[in-house]
């Protein structure tokens, strides 16, 4: 289960925060009481309330658009970004690098290895370092046309690897387009597009959060 678009709201109650959000589901379900993961930071919570249209729900489903509440996470933790995931099911996590093969726009310049653009992936806004042209394909096969070039022009398309400067949560195209389809931006415009083919996860940290304690 994946939810993007986070957009973070919070209310003080006792000696504990609850934090709506609004989110559109990618996979799966989201039920009231489920765990969920925040990645990248790696908190844990527990959903308490779902609405969607000014009407309170159990349980919503993919495509839909909703607002739910969380517990247990301070919301200063929380930034646009961010994916809530199924603690218990395939949960999210940080990347520490990424394969994508990418199409370049009308851009002046040429990509080469160490090329540090904006990479805009569903609401997450990070810089990330080309750290190797892997290969130079055909745009309309995808058939290798050069190895290790050392360059990527207007008009070409290449397969590449990034490493984010900042922690970052994107997943494969075939297992979740939306959160593996992404712009390419320099100069205050889009130069590029692509698609993530493969993931290095990183190690997932010890999640943070109260979901998962006994209740006193």
């Amino acid at each position: 289960m994946r939810v993007y678009h986070v957009s973070p709201a919070h209310a003080m109650r006792r000696n504990y925060m609850t934090l709506s959000y609004t989110g559109r589901v990618e996979t799966v379900i989201i039920k009231l009481d489920m765990a969920v993961n925040i990645t990248p930071v790696y908190l844990t919570a527990v959903v308490k309330t779902i609405e969607m249209h000014h009407e309170t729900l159990d349980e919503v489903g993919p495509g839909d658009n909703v607002g739910f509440s969380i517990k247990g996470v301070d919301y200063r933790d929380i930034q646009r970004g961010f994916v809530c995931s199924d603690a218990n099911n395939d949960p999210a996590q940080e990347v520490a690098s990424f394969i994508a093969q990418i199409v370049v726009f009308n851009y002046p310049n040429q990509i080469c290895q160490g090329f540090t653009p904006v990479i805009d992936c569903h609401t997450a806004h990070v810089a990330c370092q080309f750290v190797e042209l892997i290969s130079k394909v055909c745009r309309r096969t995808g058939k290798v046309i050069e190895d290790t070039p050392k360059c990527l022009k207007a008009g070409e398309s290449g397969i590449v690897k990034l490493v984010p400067t900042k922690p970052m949560c994107v997943e494969k195209f075939s297992d979740y387009p939306a959160l593996g389809r992404f712009a390419i931006r320099d100069m205050a415009q889009n130069i590029g597009v692509g698609i993530v083919i493969d993931v290095e996860k990183r190690a997932p940290l010890p999640s943070r959060g109260t979901a998962g304690k006994s209740k006193r």
